[in-house]
């Protein structure tokens, strides 16, 4: 008389899926953290000027180790950007596969360093996110972005838990938004219009919550006092959208 087979222990596989579950979370950091070498990274390279891309943070990823991959996405007229010289971190400052860039998304937006991820990611913000909102609620594109700037060899501010840690300015790898202008000279402030009921106010709020989409980290003036007049966008290691 044949023998039954007997069924595998719940604990063996309740292993094999919990390291199924490992390695997934770990293929999927390592691609967040544009640690996947090029010639092993099946995703295309990311585009600009699509509207929608799939995989897009992981997409953007890609460009932080690849100056080249960046010198090819970086491209017009989605964005005017030029590769600055590396300035190796020093003390937790410094920058490297960086760029000066002038204009994204048809919008003046001047910012003197910035790594070539987040200057990509400003760009599918602007150009997918901030225009098409401007367009349909203000009935004007924006042509140009009021900053206050991307590098700078600090701390985080704003946050005495954090105090002690280098914030993603210190790699050029953050930038600070503070208003936007019309095609008509119209001024659009994050200090004087976020708690506006008017539609300059709705116009900030949605535009905060497009660049969640490509910034791991979107601040504004619901976070803290220190960004009561901004919206702080970096592509750091953290993830937060408030």
């Amino acid at each position: 008389m044949p023998t039954s087979r007997q069924p595998r222990p719940r604990r063996f596989f309740l292993f094999r899926l919990f390291l199924l579950v490992l390695i997934g979370f770990g293929v999927a950091f390592l691609f967040r953290q544009g640690m996947i070498p090029a010639v092993l990274n099946p995703l295309p390279a990311l585009d600009l000027g699509q509207a929608d891309p799939w995989f897009v943070d992981w997409r953007l990823s890609a460009v932080r180790r690849d100056p080249g991959l960046c010198r090819r996405i970086l491209a017009q007229p989605q964005i005017s950007a030029e590769p600055i010289p590396d300035n190796p971190p020093k003390d937790g400052c410094g920058w490297t596969n960086s760029v000066r860039m002038t204009a994204a998304g048809g919008a003046h937006a001047a910012f003197d360093k910035a790594t070539c991820e987040a200057a990509a990611a400003l760009a599918l913000w602007l150009t997918h996110g901030v225009q098409p909102l401007a367009q349909d609620m203000l009935g004007q594109r924006v042509t140009s972005i009021q900053t206050f700037g991307s590098y700078a060899c600090r701390n985080i501010i704003g946050n005495p838990f954090w105090k002690d840690i280098r914030s993603e300015h210190a790699s050029a790898n953050a930038l600070d938004i503070s208003g936007f202008t019309l095609a008509n000279g119209r001024q659009i402030s994050v200090a004087q219009h976020w708690k506006g009921a008017g539609v300059e106010g709705r116009f900030l709020r949605a535009v905060h919550s497009a660049a969640c989409r490509y910034f791991h980290v979107v601040l504004g003036p619901e976070f803290n006092a220190a960004h009561h007049n901004h919206f702080h966008l970096d592509r750091g290691l953290f993830w937060r959208c408030t």
